[in-house]
């Protein structure tokens, strides 16, 4: 991977293990920015940050990140250009890319840090986002019929708020389409929790030692192939019309779902203490690894940022005994790697910017 002006980094370029390597080195010092911009370059999404001119480093006007994979299909060269007006050039295989959605599949990758915590403790947004990047990452179409369904209801809602004439009419024409991109993304998450659930089960009962049982359930209420939730979705739309033309706003779809998760049988949104609502969270995301690599048939690249400072000694331990086969790029400070002895990983230190490997 390469990085020129990325973050604190001016330039820097350092290859990564095929197993567990540790970026280790004191607070500030560009740990996570290197694990944010290894994530970015799959993604083409920041886990910190929504303006991506905050990735370019202060003082210039443009700045790039690049990395070569090796995957079952081949090798994959990704670079993307930033810019301080916000705006990016994406290459893959020397090759530009009109579409953010192209970069999806390239580079698989799941990221972890603090706060992922999210995914657990706040909204149904950030449970929906959760779902919504895994799924793009495994399909460009649910990621196009994403883009879709977000354009058709902003010009519903749009429609619903002009108090025009012709509403009615014009809703009907509105509602076929947004009801079958609706379709898509509620069948493809339907898919993923029916995956995810047993994998995060796992996970979180060998992280635990077996102490806690998790569960996770949908709350869309449809069930069935696309078609016959395409209907069902259509005459909840009818259904809900005088309420939305109340409102203003579309009140029933995959943009308003949620995916509940219970420890022990209780909301851990509502009960779970903060280390529990931690360990879940990195329970999903173990378990999103596993999805790829049964769908792909080799894992993703797993980030995991500031995550030992946070569990005991136990989970410490059974974290790093799963990810012994996988990819794995884990930051810590010096002091938190002592935790590490015992088990095989290279280590990278990072200071000021810099990246060297020991």
């Amino acid at each position: 991977m390469r990085l020129k002006n990325f973050r604190n980094y001016a330039e820097a370029e350092i290859s990564f293990a095929d197993g567990v390597t540790v970026l280790s080195g004191a607070n500030a010092q560009g740990k996570t920015n290197c694990a944010e911009a290894i994530f970015f370059l799959c993604t083409g999404y920041s886990p910190r940050v929504t303006r991506e001119k905050q990735l370019v480093r202060l003082g210039e006007e443009s700045g790039y990140t690049e990395g070569t994979a090796e995957s079952l299909y081949g090798p994959v060269k990704v670079h993307i250009d930033l810019f301080r007006n916000d705006k990016k050039a994406i290459f893959i295989n020397e090759m530009p890319v009109p579409r953010i959605g192209e970069l999806f599949g390239n580079i698989h990758s799941v990221f972890f840090n603090p706060g992922e915590l999210k995914l657990v403790q706040e909204s149904p947004e950030d449970r929906r986002r959760f779902m919504n990047l895994a799924l793009s990452q495994m399909s460009k179409q649910y990621f196009y019929a994403l883009q879709k369904y977000n354009k058709i209801l902003f010009q519903r809602n749009n429609l619903l708020k002009s108090g025009r004439s012709d509403l009615r009419e014009t809703l009907s024409v509105w509602d076929e389409q947004l009801s079958v991109y609706a379709a898509k993304i509620i069948a493809r998450r339907n898919e993923l929790l029916e995956k995810l659930s047993p994998l995060a089960e796992e996970a979180h009962a060998f992280i635990s030692s077996g102490k806690e049982a998790l569960k996770l359930s949908a709350e869309s209420g449809y069930r069935g192939g696309e078609e016959e939730i395409r209907e069902a979705f259509l005459k909840d739309l009818h259904r809900a019309a005088e309420k939305d033309l109340r409102l203003g706003f579309t009140t029933v779809g995959p943009h308003r779902d949620d995916m509940k998760i219970f420890l022990n049988g209780e909301d851990v949104r509502l009960y779970g203490s903060k280390g529990q609502q931690r360990t879940v969270a990195l329970s999903l995301k173990l378990a999103e690894t596993e999805i790829f690599r049964d769908r792909f048939g080799e894992y993703p690249i797993l980030i995991l940022d500031d995550v030992l400072s946070e569990l005991d000694k136990s989970r410490r331990r059974k974290l790093m005994a799963k990810v012994g086969g996988i990819q794995t790029i884990l930051t810590c400070t010096s002091v938190e790697s002592a935790v590490l002895k015992g088990f095989e990983y290279s280590k990278i230190t990072v200071k000021n910017g810099v990246l060297k490997g020991l």
